[in-house]
């Protein structure tokens, strides 16, 4: 039996990525988005590209934890070990606390924070049982330094960033290794519209190839942060 990848929002930008990455390496993958479109059209591109791998999906809004919880109930049904978790979910809204609209704040703590949370929660016990998985979470550059436009962003990525570096504890003593991802400016969904050109910015091929690449160490050594940026730096 294939080994087993759960990525959330896997439909584009890097969480595809990933996916790709993973199945071009043997995995089986778990996935989930918003839009059951999107779900159908990387399932037949995923069937096109790889017939010794399945993929399984579901629709889910992971800001709403109702809905976390119905996408691990789904995957703790189909009984599969869980080799790798990596918590992508998330958006980027610009603005400056004192100006960005009334919910800016609770709506990313929901989908950036909230949604890794709740879903490690849910996961975490047949990991612990097992005594073995490796958890990824998609932090940011963001997650350790201000930006005038960050906002409520940048605060939920801190938190989600304090939650990994709480996981790590908790779980060093049972198997179980954690790594934060904290990637600058890659050319996603988020910066469509930009007017800077494709090669200011890192691909998400090279953010899923340094996860795949740490998950593959032995064992025995954990890598704690990933911080990748692109080769110019920072884009404020």
């Amino acid at each position: 039996m294939n080994r087993l990848l759960i990525v959330t929002g896997g439909t584009k930008g890097i969480g595809k990525a990933i996916i790709w990455k993973f199945a071009a390496n043997g995995f089986d993958i778990i996935t989930c988005a918003r839009t059951k479109k999107d779900l159908l059209s990387l399932q037949e591109e995923f069937e096109s590209a790889f017939t010794q791998n399945k993929l399984f999906w579901q629709c889910a809004d992971l800001s709403k934890k109702e809905q976390v919880l119905q996408f691990a109930e789904f995957i703790n049904w189909l009984n599969r070990p869980i080799d790798v978790l990596v918590n992508n979910s998330g958006f980027f809204v610009p603005g400056q606390v004192y100006n960005e609209p009334e919910g800016a704040l609770e709506s990313q703590i929901d989908a950036n924070l909230y949604s890794a949370y709740y879903l490690s929660r849910a996961l975490l016990s047949s990991m612990i049982k097992r005594q073995d998985g490796h958890i990824f979470t998609m932090c940011s550059i963001a997650s350790i330094i201000a930006y005038p436009n960050g906002g409520s962003y940048s605060i939920s990525k801190f938190a989600l960033y304090g939650m990994t570096k709480v996981l790590r504890e908790e779980l060093k003593d049972k198997g179980i290794r954690v790594t934060a991802i904290l990637p600058g400016a890659t050319l996603t969904a988020s910066w469509e519209g930009t007017s800077l050109p494709a090669d200011r910015f890192m691909k998400s091929e090279d953010v899923a190839e340094a996860i795949y690449s740490t998950h593959c160490l032995s064992k025995n050594t954990v890598v704690e942060d990933i911080v990748l940026r692109p080769q110019l730096g920072d884009i404020n």
